[in-house]
């Protein structure tokens, strides 16, 4: 081969590979989730990694849609604003879609749909069955979830607590700091089913006021990638993937 038509080869085949690897760079999402929300998202310490069905929903989407995901472990209240400020690319996690945060981000279709669950001292055998039940009294619930909202609102409570997770929330509950806590129903269940939640009660009698979709969630302004998710979860609904997921994390 003649030095000249293999340098310009070689520059032809060096920009191919540039090409390449941008494009292989803008098919991963960095995807955020939170490590306290078991069983849609939770840090798995055997492998160091977050699990979850979310989790497990994003990279199934992410598979149909042809893209790949990159889990990356975000505290909850910082999740939206590390997704405007470009640190991640998408959020799975249990964040209900609320007018409020439809203003700021936008909401694929629904992946799952639940309501809040109320929590009181395991001794506190009464039967509740709504928020205001608790009127006058000391109530808590996780900060930047909407039923911290919702109790804030309703202004009929002595005090409204915000908790950083939900092992803070049920510790003070077990010690009688606060009457009742609110919090999603399923990840309640489940650490209760799993014996995670000590001194506590999960109240049967208890009627969700708030219920809500569970989506994978992006920054406003990319109708793009919007129509490429909701691709995604059109296609593991339609082939049984997504119902598999739900089934494998009891949440059925």
């Amino acid at each position: 081969m003649y030095p000249r038509l293999r340098v310009f080869t070689c520059a032809l085949a060096l920009a191919a590979s540039c090409v390449t690897s941008l494009v292989a760079q803008a098919e991963t999402y960095k995807v955020g989730a939170t490590a306290t929300g078991v069983p849609f998202t939770f840090l798995d310490v055997k492998s160091n990694s977050i699990q979850g069905m979310m989790v497990d929903s994003a990279q199934a989407v992410a598979k149909a849609s042809g893209f790949e995901v990159d889990i990356a472990q975000t505290t909850f209240a910082a999740l939206i604003p590390s997704l405007t400020a470009k640190k991640i690319d998408l959020i799975s996690a249990a964040m209900l879609r609320t007018p409020e945060r439809e203003k700021v981000v936008q909401y694929s279709d629904p992946v799952f749909e639940y309501g809040e669950g109320l929590i009181v001292r395991a001794d506190d055998a009464k039967a509740y069955s709504h928020m205001d039940d608790f009127k006058g009294e000391v109530v808590g619930a996780q900060v930047g979830t909407i039923f911290l909202d919702e109790l804030n609102k309703r202004g009929i409570f002595k005090e409204v607590r915000g908790y950083d997770s939900l092992a803070d929330l049920t510790r003070d509950l077990a010690l009688g700091r606060i009457k009742a806590g609110f919090g999603d129903h399923p990840i309640l269940a489940y650490q209760m089913a799993q014996g995670t939640l000590k001194k506590v009660r999960l109240v049967d009698s208890y009627q969700p006021q708030i219920k809500g979709e569970v989506c994978l969630i992006m920054r406003q302004g990319d109708p793009q990638m919007l129509a490429r998710v909701n691709q995604g979860i059109a296609s593991i609904k339609a082939d049984g993937t997504l119902a598999g997921i739900i089934d494998k994390w009891h949440l059925d």
